[in-house]
């Protein structure tokens, strides 16, 4: 994997680079732009395929079936008959490939001992289907609606469903904010440079800083709570806090600024989440491409807000207790889901009221900081009684074997300041004075040293095997 990436960053990308920026003097501008379309094309699907060959026919029939779908959807006969089949197909695919382990195992808890028991297979997860299926569902959805034409340039459909940068880890795009961008773009050298600029902060959040705290984390989880001192608890969720925020906000930073050097304006994806004052607030900040989709193609379309307080519930309650299921077959992420729609409903209950009156919400801050922190404990933790005990013990007085001394160096300490200031509290201290971050504009020779140091320090770091691969890459 250490290879495949390096390869790819120093010799496949520059190639692609290089083929798509090639004067092509004489020729239309559409068959310009379609010749750049198929080579990201072939460049996506080779870039797919690297890591598993096998699974590029499945994204292809993922493509070839939601296309045809959305044609014959936009034919206008038995619309809502062929939405129904072309959802129950996708879900399908992804049922079997992500939860058919995880459905065998509860129907022969179920089963008992009656001798139905089913046997359970060996199903590898390909890499990012949760996200172009997602992404697929979206541009049916949209037909459906006749929010969009239907695309009959399969090329085109090829290139939404399978454009590298966010393939495989999102941000999750939806047709209608891309299909302009797809018939017609241009990038200037402001663009170029901001997307470079984009990229290497979010490798270097990944490489330099969720790789760090990833060490010490996996590590600690490879014993049981009863085993570890309370202060090494608190620091290693802490710790996978701020691992979880680097690792995904990082590659979705790098996504942006892949999708940037080639025309494309992806939807950003973090607004500083751990500064959110409210369990609401963080959601309208964390992972927005996925909480917006849920939004648009299933809250709204059960009632949203709109039936009374009783059927909001119900309809926040189904959406959690999706997003914890998208991101994994397991009872931890079923109950973080519901965890955080808990949480929703009790703002919206009576919370909400006293939330938010200060200039610094400085209380709301901390609540809001504590409960997402106890459930990202949920997340990480293998099985539902591992997390149980872990918060558990976070709380209760007990012996314990591995201390934070084990764990926790000089460095370690450094990036972890340096992750606290990076994962928002800077951002928002500057802000508040007006001083402006970093521009899509030019860069100065001192910024220019900066980005490269943390290029040239993120290289060295996979070359030396500190490479942890991207925890939104299994789901």
């Amino acid at each position: 994997m250490v290879f495949s990436s390096i390869l790819f960053l120093w010799v496949l990308f520059p190639v692609i680079l290089f083929c798509y920026y090639l004067p092509m003097p004489g020729l239309p501008a559409r068959l310009h732009l379609d010749i750049r379309n198929f080579l990201l094309v072939v460049f996506s699907l080779f870039f797919y395929g690297w890591g598993e060959p096998k699974y590029i026919f499945l994204m292809l029939l993922s493509v070839v079936l939601n296309y045809s779908f959305g044609l014959f959807i936009e034919s206008g006969r038995k619309k809502g008959l062929l939405m129904a089949v072309c959802v129950a197909a996708n879900l399908l695919l992804l049922g079997y490939f992500k939860y058919f382990n995880f459905l065998v195992e509860i129907w022969n808890q179920l089963a008992g001992n009656t001798g139905l028991q089913l046997s359970v297979k060996t199903v590898a997860l390909p890499i990012g289907i949760s996200f172009y299926t997602f992404q697929a569902l979206s541009y049916v959805a949209d037909v459906y609606r006749g929010e969009n034409r239907a695309q009959k340039n399969l090329l085109y459909m090829m290139l939404y469903i399978a454009f590298f940068p966010q393939l495989i880890a999102g941000p999750i795009v939806k047709y209608h904010d891309i299909e302009q961008q797809i018939q017609e773009r241009s990038v200037t050298i402001q663009d170029f440079s901001y997307g470079i600029k984009r990229f290497i902060t979010g490798l270097g959040k990944k490489v330099i800083l969720s790789n760090t705290f990833a060490q010490v984390v996996d590590s600690v989880f490879d014993y049981q709570p009863v085993d570890i001192s309370r202060p090494l608890l608190w620091i290693t969720a802490i710790l996978y806090m701020l691992q979880i925020y680097f690792d995904f906000s990082g590659y979705s930073d790098m996504a942006i600024g892949l999708g940037k050097m080639f025309g494309f304006t992806f939807q950003e994806n973090f607004n500083l989440p751990y500064t959110a004052v409210s369990i609401r607030d963080f959601w309208r900040r964390w992972h927005i491409s996925l909480s917006s989709w849920f939004r648009e193609y299933v809250y709204i379309p059960l009632g949203g807000n709109r039936r009374g307080s009783v059927r909001t519930y119900v309809n926040l309650v189904t959406v959690f207790f999706l997003t914890g299921i998208w991101h994994g077959a397991g009872w931890t992420f079923i109950l973080w889901g519901l965890y955080h729609g808990f949480f929703n409903i009790l703002e919206r209950c009576f919370l909400g009221k006293w939330m938010g009156r200060g200039k610094w919400n400085i209380p709301e801050h901390i609540y809001t900081l504590f409960v997402v922190l106890i459930g990202w404990i949920l997340f990480r933790a293998p099985t539902l009684t591992y997390g149980m005990e872990y918060i558990r013990y976070l709380f209760m007085p007990h012996e314990a074997v591995l201390l934070a001394e084990r764990f926790v160096n000089l460095k370690v300490g450094l990036l972890t300041v340096l992750g606290i200031l990076g994962s928002g509290i800077l951002q928002r201290v500057l802000q508040w004075r007006g001083i402006r971050l970093a521009s899509q504009g030019r860069i100065s020779f001192v910024g220019m040293a900066g980005y490269m140091a943390v290029m040239w320090l993120s290289i060295m770091l996979l070359v030396n095997n500190t490479y942890n691969p991207f925890i939104y890459f299994r789901f």
